[in-house]
């Protein structure tokens, strides 16, 4: 028999312990193995949806400009005919005014008078 320094008791909880130990050590080390593969596995995942998802927003930034575009062009067009309008309406009322100076005279000393008689409606009922 060998000589040990260890009192008996504790042989015997050593050599309960070390595999324990050493179980407690293997499952610490696969669950950082299986937490490890499984991070990896969601960023591959998230790396795929990124690589999907650019294509997307790309063709959606793509369309908005287009959107973005037509409209400015809507109102480029729009705000041309109104300019155009209101200088067929400039000529229409010169060439009336020069073909018939008295009515157009007569028109507006009447569209004056209305409006004067409007405003001093206004304002009497505000003083009420």
């Amino acid at each position: 028999m060998i000589a040990t320094n260890k009192p008996l008791g504790q042989t015997t909880g050593d050599t309960i312990a070390d595999p324990a130990a050493q179980s407690a050590d293997n499952a610490i080390k696969s669950t950082q193995r299986f937490a490890n593969d499984a991070l990896d596995s969601l960023s591959d995942k998230v790396g795929e949806v990124r690589d999907q998802a650019v294509p997307v927003i790309n063709r959606v930034a793509e369309k908005a400009e287009t959107l973005a575009r037509r409209g400015l062009e809507a109102v480029k067009d729009s705000s041309q005919q109104i300019r155009e309008r209101a200088l067929r309406a400039s000529d229409s009322t010169v060439a009336y005014i020069k073909d018939e100076p008295v009515k157009a005279i007569l028109i507006a000393a009447a569209t004056g008078a209305a409006l004067m008689a409007l405003i001093s409606l206004v304002t009497r009922s505000r003083r009420d």
